[in-house]
């Protein structure tokens, strides 16, 4: 994915981020010596400030909205929502062990919970306005 975006990876002693977006460079950097959990979730993260050609802000509503897309993007594109629904059933909402389970940090879990909506019998993730308008449909009885 990074290729297709023209956008170049590397490796480097970040003092206390674990990952960062530079769209002026086309260059995502990472944090060396994370876990494997963890890079998977920063590259996801920063991948998607590739996509929305997010350009860092210090306006706080701003920057609060860019990482908060970031986290949901990520979240969606790391977890599919039947692999979800099987680590809800089997670690009963725990969050660090769903997390665990499915290879992603608990805040990756705590983004895809936040484009969930139940209506219903049915869970929709990243719901919009508009029929049809979802990523998925899952049945719940």
């Amino acid at each position: 994915m990074a290729g297709a975006l023209g956008v170049t990876i590397e490796y480097v002693d970040l003092a206390r981020r674990d990952g960062e977006y530079r769209h002026d460079l086309k260059r995502i950097r990472l944090r060396t010596g994370m876990t494997m959990r963890k890079e998977v979730c920063a590259l996801a993260h920063e991948l998607a400030h590739a996509v929305w050609g997010d350009v860092p802000s210090k306006f706080g509503p701003v920057h609060a909205k860019q990482e908060r897309r970031a986290d949901e993007w990520a979240a969606l594109l790391l977890i599919s929502p039947d692999r979800y629904r099987l680590a809800e059933e089997r670690w009963e909402g725990h969050t660090g062990a769903m997390a665990y389970d499915l290879g992603v940090t608990i805040k990756i879990i705590e983004a895809f919970r936040s484009v969930l909506a139940r209506i219903g019998n049915n869970v929709y993730v990243d719901p919009r306005m508009g029929v049809g308008q979802w990523v998925g449909k899952v049945p719940i009885s």
